[in-house]
């Protein structure tokens, strides 16, 4: 089992940033935190990295029906999503977490559903990029 859905878009760095957000909210997630792996690396390493950004991403609804279900769920959270720049001319591959890979780990079958709602929306927004 494949613990991501990526797919490559075309177009630049910031504008495929963008559509993602835009594919994100269109979904009911929203962004609750952002990391720029790219400027991390270079002021705690001094290393040159490709734009590589990991968004945090969260649908409340699904969030909260999650923490019901099982409490420490939340250490699982947010649903990750990376946009990362690909060797030049390749364009941009967006990549989410596969939420049904990552919560096999919890024997709990009504988590396992609530993980394939978020799974199923999660694979929507990649398709619509």
């Amino acid at each position: 089992m494949s613990y991501y859905f990526a797919k490559k878009v075309a177009g630049g760095f910031d504008e495929v940033v963008s559509a993602t957000r835009q594919a994100l909210a269109a979904e009911g997630f929203g962004v609750i935190s952002e990391i720029d792996v790219q400027a991390t690396l270079r002021a705690k390493l001094g290393a040159d990295f490709r734009p590589y950004l990991i968004l945090g991403a969260c649908n409340p609804a699904l969030a909260h029906q999650a923490l019901l279900i099982e409490d420490k769920v939340g250490t699982m959270l947010p649903c990750n999503v990376v946009v990362q720049a690909l060797p030049e001319g390749q364009g941009v591959e967006v990549a989410a977490v596969d939420p049904v890979a990552s919560m096999s780990a919890i024997a709990n079958p009504d988590l396992r559903n609530a993980a394939l709602a978020v799974s199923k929306k999660l694979q929507a927004v990649i398709a619509r990029l």
